[in-house]
């Protein structure tokens, strides 16, 4: 235990427990590591300044970022909204599905699981309050759990993060996650559906087939974005960096010229609120870069291949054990820390058992996605009893359901890759 990894290791539990921001706490214990194994310095500057300028895709994070806070200042949520409720809102616990609905729609967009709740948690919870329709910790807990799916359907912050350990391609990670998004949206409108009958939840006035067309023609701007975002792409003409570029000023133009409803005072907080959100990230990013200098030093991921071997793994089984990892490293650890930090540690394990980079992605990105409502330390169960005031207790009370449920559906991905590789495979995917 007096190795120089083992204290490296031991220097970043301590840092944290601290309180020091894990990115802060991986350098500051890798130039631990550093010093200890008699190596220079300076070689944790050159490893995060080459890793930092040298990755074009981390240019995305940013950008979806920005998207994200243009449609959440603007009036496009409230027309989506509007859209949702049009379409679900006549079944019995109509706002709850509408809920489900809008994080369906709202997850083209933004990429953001903590954008997504931010966005619309207080406004679902007030519509679902009202006149005591709901209980409020339902309402936080539905909240939390249809966050979820933002970035399991594309953009997806957590997939370019993948993307940027695994060298797996950008568009086809992309399309790999729209139909477990679907999936794991459907298993929540089943578990509203059940809960809406047990509990009485009210039904919403229907609203009249012939204003349809008039409310999906408000919303019809928004509804757009993710096909803008997606056509480039894989029409050919962007590349994923490029097209989030193209969310971010596709977001500006509708919210402040088409819809006016952003001034220089809101778009000058987006820009504000992007760049801390983006820093804190890209600190988390750099940390990362310099650890996994020491853990490829250490040939950490070859040890853990050769141990692994040696247990007669199948792929399957292989996968169970990172699900299992993944979900109780989601109770304790920040997502992208366990994207950044764990996951590239099973990729050569993962390839050499002849797993797809891609279908691995999806995998691993519902995992984390999970991991943000298990309790003690899931991250929306948090923000959502910060924006309601709801005791936390109740909030992980009424989300059990909704986790059993998507826990489910992410052994149907598992088990069956072509559920997340069909889209792809027909857009041309090889793998």
């Amino acid at each position: 235990m007096t190795s120089p990894f083992a204290l490296c290791i031991l220097a970043i539990v301590t840092l944290s427990l601290l309180g020091l921001p894990i990115g802060h706490a991986m350098i500051a214990s890798s130039i631990l590591y550093l010093l200890l194994a008699g190596q220079d310095m300076s070689i944790a500057a050159e490893q995060l300044l080459n890793g930092m300028y040298t990755n074009y895709v981390i240019l995305a994070v940013p950008l979806f970022i920005l998207a994200a806070e243009l449609m959440n200042i603007g009036s496009m949520t409230e027309r989506l909204l509007l859209f949702c409720n049009a379409l679900v809102g006549r079944f019995r616990g109509g706002l709850a599905h509408v809920n489900v609905v809008q994080s369906l729609i709202f997850a083209g967009m933004s990429g953001s699981a903590i954008a997504d709740a931010a966005g619309t948690g207080r406004m679902m919870q007030a519509m679902m309050t009202k006149d005591g329709k709901y209980p409020a910790s339902f309402a936080a807990a539905l909240t939390a759990a249809t966050a979820v799916v933002g970035p399991i359907i594309p953009p997806s912050i957590p997939m370019v993060l993948y993307a940027l350990v695994s060298d797996a391609s950008i568009g086809f990670l992309f399309l790999a996650g729209v139909v477990p998004g679907v999936l794991m949206a459907g298993v929540q409108m089943g578990i509203v559906g059940l809960t809406a009958r047990r509990r009485n939840f009210p039904v919403e006035p229907p609203i009249p087939l012939r204003e349809l067309p008039c409310i999906t023609w408000r919303a019809f701007p928004a509804l757009m974005m993710p096909v803008v975002l997606l056509g480039g792409i894989y029409g050919g003409a962007t590349t994923p960096t490029e097209a989030a570029a193209l969310a971010a000023a596709y977001a500006l133009v509708i919210s402040a010229w088409l819809y006016r409803s952003v001034s220089l005072r809101d778009a000058y907080g987006s820009l504000a609120y992007s760049a801390r959100t983006t820093a804190s990230i890209g600190m988390l990013i750099a940390g990362a870069l310099v650890f996994n200098y020491v853990v490829t030093v250490e040939n950490i991921p070859e040890s853990i291949k050769i141990l692994l071997s040696g247990w007669n793994l199948s792929p399957i089984g292989f996968l169970l054990l990172v699900n299992g990892i993944l979900l109780v490293l989601g109770c304790m650890l920040e997502g992208t820390a366990i994207l950044l930090i764990v996951v590239p540690v099973f990729i050569p394990t993962a390839k050499a058992l002849g797993i797809d980079m891609v279908h691995f992605g999806v995998v691993v990105v519902v995992n984390i996605m999970l991991g943000l409502i298990t309790p003690p330390y899931g991250l929306l169960l948090f923000i959502m009893n910060n924006i309601t005031g709801v005791p936390l207790r109740d909030i992980v009370r009424e989300c059990m359901p909704f986790l059993a449920a998507m826990i489910a559906a992410l052994a149907l991905i598992t088990f069956w890759p072509g559920l997340s590789l069909w889209l792809p495979r027909l857009m041309g995917y090889q793998g």
